[in-house]
Parts: structure tokens; sequence; C-alpha cells
């Protein structure tokens, strides 16, 4: 869909430049496409970047570079020794550093003409219209579905474009959301969330370590776009990558008129409490027995107490490799259906993967097969590792 600017001119044209910007976006100034009315539209744009991690780095790094005026970075958490396979915003250095002070660092060394403000928050209901209201634009670099559904409704309802990416193991996916340009939004899409635990995080599942730049770049890109006026925009198409194969799919999207959100009679009409909406587990929403958790400081009690409990692995067996607690019999998840007589029926089960994900689908799964006295370990062997043993490696 072809759009025009989203900054007004008027405020494009109050945008002074000195001479050293002149020289730093000599490539965009010869572009017709560009232009220096172009670059001035650039530096008059306000950008929010939800997120200072995998998507929101590349995103910020090369919207700063590029000239944009001002960025907003929404985040509350330090930079951690496994952030750095991917997020290029934080170096060594900076472990255990705010990611917004290490971003901030990087962006100003990049261009200092950025104007970057900082909010070291959670993004939530009670604070988001309030920061998106002064942007024109939010790049939705969230890894959560509470903040994908709460970027998209807060964009809906203040009529600012959304432009959404996401990415899992080797496959990313870009959009722009738009209602008010003529596009969908993020509930045209998914109305509604996937039973939580069903769905694993980039902990959980992994992620290559250059698939967020791209995708990353790819928001940038349609950032880029859509406040100089130029191209043909996302808005009303999805762009699938799949880095295995070097390719990528297009599909379209139609706004949705019963869309709960931007539909013709709303029923969503302000913003909600987007953890409760998107908590409710398979077994909450089938009628099924919750799952029941025990923590790693329980499970050490109980190991102490030498008491009589069966402890399952339902990872990989190449993650059993690069650590593991011992005494654990390892079946991973996709085989638990088939391997149940291989399980101890009488006494305590406790099920643990990773970070507690795939480990409370297992328990379902065993619930149903009639297991009784089972349990997931809640944040699983990292949990174990961090807490009570830390001579197994985290990964």
């Amino acid at each position: 869909m072809i759009v025009g600017s989203i900054i007004d001119e008027r405020r494009a044209l109050e945008s002074a430049f000195r001479d050293d910007e002149r020289a730093r976006y000599s490539r965009h100034l010869i572009m017709p496409e560009v232009t220096f009315a172009g670059q001035q539209r650039l530096k008059a744009a306000r950008v929010l970047c939800i997120g200072a991690g995998g998507l929101g780095s590349p995103a910020a790094l090369y919207l700063a570079a590029a000239g944009v005026g001002t960025l907003g970075l929404v985040d509350a958490d330090v930079v951690d020794l496994s952030n750095l396979q991917r997020q290029i915003l934080h170096g060594t250095a900076d472990v255990g550093r705010p990611k917004l002070e290490s971003a901030r660092d990087r962006i100003l060394d990049a261009n200092p003409h950025v104007d970057v403000h900082l909010y070291q928050t959670r993004f939530t209901a009670a604070n988001a219209m309030e920061i998106v209201r002064s942007y024109d634009l939010v790049i939705d670099g969230s890894d959560n579905f509470p903040t994908r559904y709460l970027s998209s409704d807060v964009c809906v309802f203040t009529r600012k474009p959304n432009i959404y990416g996401s990415v899992f193991r080797f496959d990313g996916q870009v959009s722009v959301f738009g209602p008010h340009l003529g596009g969908p939004c993020y509930r045209c899409l998914f109305p509604q969330p996937p039973p939580a635990g069903t769905v694993p995080n980039c902990a959980e599942a992994g992620v290559l370590g250059i698939l967020p730049g791209i995708v990353g770049m790819m928001q940038a890109t349609e950032a880029i776009k859509l406040i100089i006026g130029i191209g043909d925009s996302l808005i009303g198409r999805l762009l699938h990558f799949d880095a295995l194969k070097m390719k990528f799919r297009e599909f379209n999207l139609r706004r949705d008129a019963e869309c709960p959100a931007c539909g013709e009679q709303p029923s969503i009409t302000e913003l909600q409490d987007y953890e409760t909406f998107c908590a409710p587990s398979a077994q909450e929403q089938t009628g099924e027995a919750p799952i029941r958790s025990i923590t790693v400081a329980e499970l050490k009690q109980k190991r102490d107490a030498a008491s009589a409990f069966t402890l399952l692995d339902v990872r990989e067996p190449h993650e059993y490799d690069l650590a593991r607690i011992e005494g654990a019999k390892l079946i991973p998840l996709n085989d638990v259906s088939a391997r149940l007589d291989e399980i101890e029926r009488t006494g305590e089960l406790v099920v643990y993967c990773h970070a507690g994900v795939r480990s409370a689908f297992a328990v379902g799964l065993l619930q149903r097969a009639g297991f009784e006295n089972v349990y997931n370990l809640a944040g699983g062997i990292d949990a174990w590792s961090r807490e009570i043993d830390s001579s197994v490696p985290r990964y």
C-alpha cells in the first residue's frame, strides 16, 4: 500500500541542519526519492522502539544512523551474556548494565545528533498511552504476547502506525499495522492469544543470532518509508522470512470488520489488563486440572531429604548434553506420549525443561494420561543453575 509521509510538512521544515549533518547524510541527499526534504522529515520524526533487545537493537541503531531526530526506547531489563549473540546495541563490558544505558551510549556514538528518550520501565497499560502519545510511529520489538496486544491497541487508539516484527528459531515476520491508514491491526490477524505455555520463547526454542538483525532492519526500513513517504508499505501484507531456505513469502492481510479493537463496532475501547488476557492456560480454557508447580528450592529440599520422586527431563538430547540435573531421566517432549510406559506412575513426578514452558505442556499431557502426582519445575534447569547449583552450566 502506498502511503504519504506521516510527518507534517510544516514540522519538517522547522528542522535545522548543521554542516556536518549534511555531510553525514550525503548519500541520502543525492537520492531523488529522499533529497533534503526527506531528510528533514527524518530529523523531525519521533519513533518509539518497544524493547532494546534483538529487534530493537538493529532497528534503533539504523534509524539513528539514518537521521531520525528523536528515538524513544522502552526496556526494563539489564544486559545478560546470553543477549550478546544477537543484541548488537550491547557489548561484553555492558553485561549487568541496564540495557537502556548501553543502548543510549551506542546510539549517540553512531549519531550524536539524535535525541534519545529513555523509559526504564515495563510497557504497561498504566503508562502506554502517555508514552506513545508524543511519537509518530511505534516499532514493536517485544517478545511476549501481552506487550504485542498492548502496543497494537494503544496504536489503534492513538492512530499511530505499529511496525510489527517477530522471530522464532530460523523464521521471522514483519508487517505494518495501521487501521487509520486502511490496513488491519494485530488483533485482526490474531484475535486471541494462544494458550499460555504453548508457544515457547527464544529462551526455550532458541533463535539464529542474525535473524533479529534482518527482521529489525526490515522494521526500520518500513519506518523510514512511512516517515519520508516513499515506496510501498507493508500495510495489509505480512512478510515471512525463512533463513534456512533463504526464502521470503508474502501474505495479504485484510482489516476485520468484526475486530474487537478496530472493527465497525469495537468492543475494546480502552486499554485492559493484558497479563490476565494472555495468561489463561490450556487447562483453564478446557476445564482440565490446573498445572501444579514446584520451585527449585523445594526440589532441593526433596533431594536433601532423600524423598522418593522421579525427575523427568523433557528437553532435547543436545540440551541434555549441555547441562543436566543429576538423576533425571531424559524423554524429549515430542516422545513423551509414545514412551509413557517408561515413566514411573507411583510416587511424585517432577518434570523440567530449560525455563518451564515445555515441561508445563508435558505435565498437562501426563495428567491427561492419568498421572496424578506430577509437578512442573518452575523456571526449569536455568533457575536450578542460578539459584541452587552454579556448577550446572547455563545456556
